[in-house]
């Protein structure tokens, strides 16, 4: 079987969530969706990784994103992430033309979407993990692929359906 899509590595996908002052992380400002009309839809949305995709993987996003050192406070991290920065600024170990990471099972901590890790680089509460965690792919996608692209569709499709099921009881 082949690897599954590369999971956002959060210390990047949430690298949305930039440094403010008093070196307090700051939540994203996200537009409410359209399918809503800014209310709720009455479903908690259930992150969860979406195959061919691979926004996170593009590592050196632009000066709208966190730096690794406003993410990372062990050096070492630091170093790590960079190291894992292409010529193109994609992750070494994205595949392009599968879409998939090659050292997935193996990857480092920081590329795996998890509550701990959420608390850990971004004192992110458990319970506000799936609503950050969809905010943040929404960012990195849009700013990857654009916001009128499959790659997002797809996101919202599938954490929609991923939250009907639960709500359904599947």
């Amino acid at each position: 079987m082949s690897h599954i899509t590369a999971l956002p590595s959060f210390e990047i996908v949430c690298s949305a969530h930039k440094v403010g002052r008093k070196g307090k992380k700051t939540a994203p400002k996200t537009k409410p969706s359209k399918d809503t009309m800014g209310f709720s839809s009455g479903r908690k949305e259930i992150w969860r990784c979406v195959e061919n995709c691979g926004a996170c993987c593009k590592l050196a996003k632009g000066p709208a994103f966190a730096t690794p050192e406003e993410i990372f406070s062990d050096p070492s991290d630091i170093e790590l992430y960079r190291s894992l920065i292409g010529p193109d600024g994609w992750c070494i170990h994205y595949e392009k033309n599968t879409r998939t990471c090659s050292i997935y099972p193996d990857r480092p901590y920081f590329c795996r979407v998890e509550p701990d890790i959420f608390k850990k680089l971004y004192g992110i509460e458990n319970r506000k993990f799936n609503k950050e965690a969809c905010s943040c792919c929404r960012d990195t996608i849009k700013a990857i692929y654009g916001p009128n692209s499959k790659e997002l569709n797809n996101f919202n499709t599938s954490i929609k359906d991923s939250s009907s099921a639960l709500s359904a009881g599947v």
